[in-house]
């Protein structure tokens, strides 16, 4: 066991001396150690159930013969966080995240570990680590927030901030505001449509790293309790059979989860994320795939904000498994593929029946016959940007119009919500990128202002910054290169005319190359002045494109 290494032999009995001083016996010594690495804090609505799922897991690790020891992972609410300075600390934590598991990981020689994460960075963070690390490691998320309601109808977090912008707009009151703020996030768990951490945990059950239902089941259902009691049981059989990470998550299973990517309607995050899990496993993930997968792979599911349906409905209709199994049909998905079942995706997706086609179409009906996200280049993009084509309305799919240039997300919701915004217009936010932000802010607050204030069929969004997953329109991020690394987002002026086509995945302002080199002579990107994490930050992170890792990783 690599636990001997820490804790075996005469020249390891200082180490079991305080072993003995946490309280732990020979016989637990004995047993492999499996380190449970716990997300919870008070903070993040998706985290506050996580002490249950903890002491769940360690029942399950105890009960297949190991000894489980927690320690705990950091994470940032992106919600709470958005539309000021704390939303440049969420995806900076990713590597904070990946970093601090790796340290305690190896300093203690773990046998296994159970991460049980929940919320936007904190999944992809840990999958960064369990790839690094590639000691057997299975996951288990805290699950979905029920959706809201709200006079008779289903709601979410997206509901929400779509009412600020309404209220700006004049067409809703502040009691209203206040009903939704009461009443669209009814429970604890990850917020209840197919946002960022949703997108990434149902994405964990496609690479194979998490047991059924990972993704979908309810944070408030018992039945999740049962699930992290059998991701503490996995684990030991995983250490048995020494079923690591990269066993798991190889080429094909990244194809797989872009494919289902796809199918879902994931957030456009997983495109920063699935990219970046992958360089830490050893495969290089290029963007350009989506498309080539994005041609052939149908849309099945719109839950919300791109539709009315929300995670739980996913959850009865079938879950993940019953998605896979519908897009296998096609021949899309290698079933070959290990998981921590210990048994191959199409052993693991075989009999798991779609139970509503209204919630997942079939390959026969699909939304759209080609997937959920897209990625655009052009002269404004010369390296791509990405958009979640599944939630843009069918007349934002080609659209043209001048550019409303802004430096910041502050004066670009300003102008927003004091009615500087019309229809047609294109509204370029930059210096939001990874560098850039520094650690590429979401842009809900805008993307909400613009639906909330009927501008979302007639106003395209265009950043170096990145979308929640709860944003929908023509929303069009991760533009690179960014203005702060010298892109051509940072030379576009006011008026400027931007052509947006999304079917034909590009997207170009119409400047012509003579003028673009006039503008680039003697300038400069802008730089901010920041201290801390952020400025090393800023110092080593690569572009959206690469995943945002950082330099040296």
């Amino acid at each position: 066991m690599r636990s001997d290494n820490a804790k075996s032999g005469i020249q390891q009995a200082p180490a079991r001396s305080l072993f003995r001083a946490l309280g732990y016996t020979e016989e637990e010594l004995a047993r492999p150690l499996i380190g449970v690495v716990s997300s919870y804090n008070e903070i993040v609505p998706g985290h506050m159930n996580l002490d249950k799922i903890v002491e769940a897991v360690k029942q399950g690790v105890a009960m297949a013969g190991g000894t489980p020891i927690v320690f705990p992972a950091i994470a940032v609410c992106d919600g709470i966080a958005m539309g000021h300075i704390g939303m440049k600390y969420s995806l900076v934590t990713r590597d904070l995240i990946a970093d601090s598991t790796e340290c305690m990981a190896l300093a203690h020689q773990f046998d296994g570990l159970v991460m049980v994460p929940n919320c936007d960075k904190n999944v992809p963070g840990l999958l960064m680590a369990a790839a690094r690390l590639n000691i057997p490691a299975v996951f288990v998320s805290g699950g979905p927030m029920l959706a809201g309601r709200v006079k008779g109808e289903k709601k979410s977090l997206s509901s929400m901030f779509e009412a600020v912008g309404a209220y700006a707009a004049g067409t809703m009151t502040e009691e209203d505001v206040e009903d939704f703020a009461d009443k669209v996030c009814p429970t604890c768990g990850s917020c209840s449509g197919m946002y960022t951490a949703n997108s990434m945990n149902c994405l964990t059950e496609v690479l194979g790293m998490g047991l059924r239902g990972n993704g979908t089941i309810p944070a408030v259902y018992s039945e999740r309790i049962r699930l992290a009691k059998h991701a503490g049981m996995a684990v030991m059989e995983m250490v048995e059979k020494n079923i690591c990470p990269k066993d798991i998550m190889t080429e094909a299973a990244f194809r797989n989860a872009l494919t289902m990517d796809m199918a879902l309607g994931c957030s456009t995050n997983s495109m920063l994320h699935l990219p970046a899990i992958a360089h830490e496993a050893g495969v290089e993930l290029n963007v350009d795939i989506a498309n080539e997968i994005s041609a052939k792979t149908p849309n099945l599911c719109h839950l919300a904000p791109a539709g009315p349906t929300y995670m739980e409905d996913l959850n009865e209709a079938g879950g993940v498994y019953a998605v896979m199994n519908e897009i296998s049909k096609l021949g899309l998905l290698n079933l070959d593929c290990m998981t921590v079942t210990g048994k191959t995706v199409g052993e693991n997706i075989k009999g798991c029946v779609n139970k509503n086609p209204q919630v997942i179409r079939t390959v026969e009906n699909p939304y759209s016959a080609t997937g959920g996200i897209a990625v655009l280049r052009g002269n404004l993009a010369p390296d791509s940007c990405v958009v979640k084509r599944s939630a843009v309305v069918p007349e934002m799919l080609q659209h043209e119009g001048p550019a409303r240039v802004f430096d910041s997300e502050e004066d670009a919701i300003a102008a927003i919500k004091g009615g500087k915004i019309v229809a047609g217009d294109v509204v370029v936010i930059r210096y939001e990128g990874p560098k850039g932000g520094p650690g590429m802010r979401e842009m809900l607050n805008p993307t909400s202002a613009i639906a909330g204030m009927g501008l979302g069929a007639s106003v395209a969004l265009i950043t170096d910054g990145r979308f929640s997953g709860a944003s929908r329109g023509a929303s069009i991020g991760h533009v690179c290169p960014e203005a702060a690394a010298g892109g051509p987002i940072g030379l576009v002026q006011e008026g400027d005319i931007i052509s947006i086509d999304i079917n034909a995945n590009t997207i170009n302002m119409k400047v012509s190359d003579q003028e673009l080199a006039k503008r680039r002579e003697g300038w400069i990107p802008k730089k901010k002045e920041v201290s801390g994490y952020l400025k090393r930050y800023a110092e080593q992170v690569t572009s959206a494109d690469k995943g945002a890792v950082l330099k040296g990783n």
